[in-house]
């Protein structure tokens, strides 16, 4: 990062941010042009080259975007499930092939045939579904189970606005130093994946002495096969918005931000209309209630690139930079957004406040296990016979989720990756070793991640699968480092290489550029990476052993 940057970005403050007016130039023809560029850098003080810089980075902005005019999701879920192909073929009946672009990922992993269309999400699985989407006559909607296995905290039925914020209220006349230690009492654990303790976090930017300090929701949930941020934006949002408020409070912090992904353009239209309805109850702006306490919001609308779900990549974009991974210390709730003191917290980790600060701490911690406490949300593909999303508790055993909630597969499945492309793949030989929760999926090698689901059937090949999350991962990456940078991409030039030639990938070396991913790489994008694919390499070794040398 560039703290001078960051500080030209903050003098304009959130109300005139250049990555809102980068995506605002870019709408009319799918990515800023030159003169667009040089506007924005003279006004922001930024040099043309910063502002080439970051729009070319990301998906919507980047100048191969322009003429774009629908996007086929290819997430990982997609993928196996083996429809989007025929997605695209059919798609190319009405568009020219520069005018198909991709997304990653839409949110609709529990039927997949997802593409995107007219600022709208859809899922069409034949040309009549497609035809009628074209036409404007097909539907956006989706239905998919959402039910709990025990306590219901964050699908808890909403109460209406007054109940809901009625915590808010009575918390508001307490000392900020007491919803604090309920919180930390509660011993939640950052749900987006890292699970580090939400109240640690909290504690150290409510003692970083600043006038002015951020709350960000990182809504940029990219994971694949992972849509229960997408659920809560679009049918909780005012827990989100009461948490934000909340962690707000305890930290004296006056600005909430959510980073929603451009992949969710339904959940920016629902979080508005509920930030609206807080405006019109007086519930934002100065002094709220008499409280002292001030705070509002704002949305960014994210431009498509996995590596925001980085909390200081997440910074960086706001500000206008590249979405680069920051090297920590110092940590952001020391200096983060534009250089002041920033929390930032996934969207369910904040949802589960209203539950905290209602019911308190001691309420939250008794669910779950020891180290993992409270409620999960796991999300299942569409290989389940019940996909959907179910909140259980932290602890319960992964066999019940797939075989009693998921109601076990349709087809045959071999193995499960679980937590996104960096989350562990788990044959299903070990589905009766694991329970949910971080040190479980820790101590057999696996990681819990955002506890999303996506099967990978028996027809799928491992080398493909292989070949899919090193092309993603050298896709996605944000340049910083050289050891992901460099070796997600040689990785990838391996695996195909093998793939389509006599070419056998020595095993040392395969191995030795693993480990220089996992120890090297600046964030856990790159170190994450090798994870799934040792899983491959161990429990799959007979499946791929064809592909490597000696």
């Amino acid at each position: 990062m560039s703290e001078n940057l960051s500080i030209l970005s903050g003098k304009k403050g959130l109300d005139k941010n250049l990555f809102e007016e980068l995506g605002k130039a870019a709408q009319k023809e799918g990515t800023p042009s030159v003169k667009d560029l040089e506007r924005l850098a003279d006004e922001f003080l930024f040099g043309k080259g910063n502002t080439f810089g970051t729009a070319s980075f990301y998906d919507f902005m980047k100048p191969e975007n322009k003429g774009k005019k629908i996007y086929v999701c290819n997430g990982t879920a997609c993928l196996c499930s083996g429809k989007q192909d025929a997605v695209t073929s059919e798609l190319k009946k009405h568009f020219k092939a520069d005018e198909i672009g991709h997304m990653t990922c839409l949110g609709r992993c529990h039927e997949n045939g997802a593409f995107h269309f007219d600022g709208k999400n859809y899922s069409a699985k034949n040309a009549k579904e497609i035809s009628a989407v074209l036409e404007s006559k097909g539907s956006n909607q989706d239905k998919y189970n959402v039910k709990a296995s025990g306590k219901e905290i964050l699908i808890a039925p909403y109460e209406g606005f007054d109940a809901h914020y009625s915590v808010l209220k009575d918390a508001l006349k307490k000392n900020s130093a007491d919803i604090l230690s309920e919180i930390k009492k509660s011993n939640i654990r950052g749900r987006g994946g890292a699970g580090f303790p939400m109240g640690l976090k909290l504690e150290s930017c409510r003692n970083t002495v600043s006038e002015t300090k951020f709350i960000i929701c990182n809504a940029d949930e990219g994971d694949p096969g992972a849509y229960s941020d997408r659920y809560l934006l679009e049918q909780r949002p005012h827990s989100v918005l009461l948490g934000m408020m909340i962690a707000g409070f305890v930290t004296h912090a006056s600005y909430g931000v959510l980073y929603i992904r451009a992949e969710y353009p339904e959940a920016v239209q629902v979080v508005e209309e509920a930030i609206a309805e807080l405006r019109e109850k007086n519930f934002l702006g100065k002094n709220i209630f008499g409280s002292g306490f001030n705070f509002d919001f704002k949305i960014i609308k994210a431009q498509g690139a996995y590596i925001c779900g980085e909390e200081t990549a997440l910074i960086n974009s706001i500000e206008g930079q590249r979405p680069e991974v920051r090297t920590r210390p110092p940590y952001p709730t020391q200096q983060g957004l534009f250089n002041k003191p920033t929390v930032v917290n996934n969207v369910e980790t904040l949802a589960a406040l209203h539950f905290i600060v209602k019911n308190g701490g001691e309420a939250y911690k008794k669910l779950g296990t020891e180290k993992s406490s409270g409620t999960k949300l796991v999300c299942l593909d569409s290989f389940f016979k019940n996909p959907g999303i179910y909140e259980v508790e932290m602890g319960t055993p992964l066999a019940t989720i797939v075989n009693e909630l998921g109601g076990g597969f349709k087809e045959p499945v071999k193995a499960m990756q679980i937590g996104g492309p960096l989350g562990g793949v788990v044959p299903v030989s070990k589905i009766k070793d694991l329970t949910l929760d971080f040190e479980s999926f820790a101590q057999n090698g696996f990681l819990m991640g955002h506890a999303s689901v996506v099967c990978i059937p028996e027809k799928f090949p491992m080398i493909d699968f292989i070949e899919h999350l090193l092309e993603f991962a050298s896709y996605e990456s944000c340049g910083k480092c050289f050891p992901c940078r460099l070796g997600t991409k040689r990785g990838y030039e391996l695996v195909n290489k093998a793939k389509t030639s006599d070419y056998k990938i020595e095993k040392e070396l395969f191995s030795d550029l693993l480990n220089t991913l996992q120890a090297g790489s600046l964030c856990a994008h790159g170190g994450g990476i090798p994870l799934p694919i040792k899983n491959v390499m161990e429990y799959f070794e007979g499946e791929v052993k064809g592909y490597f040398g000696s």
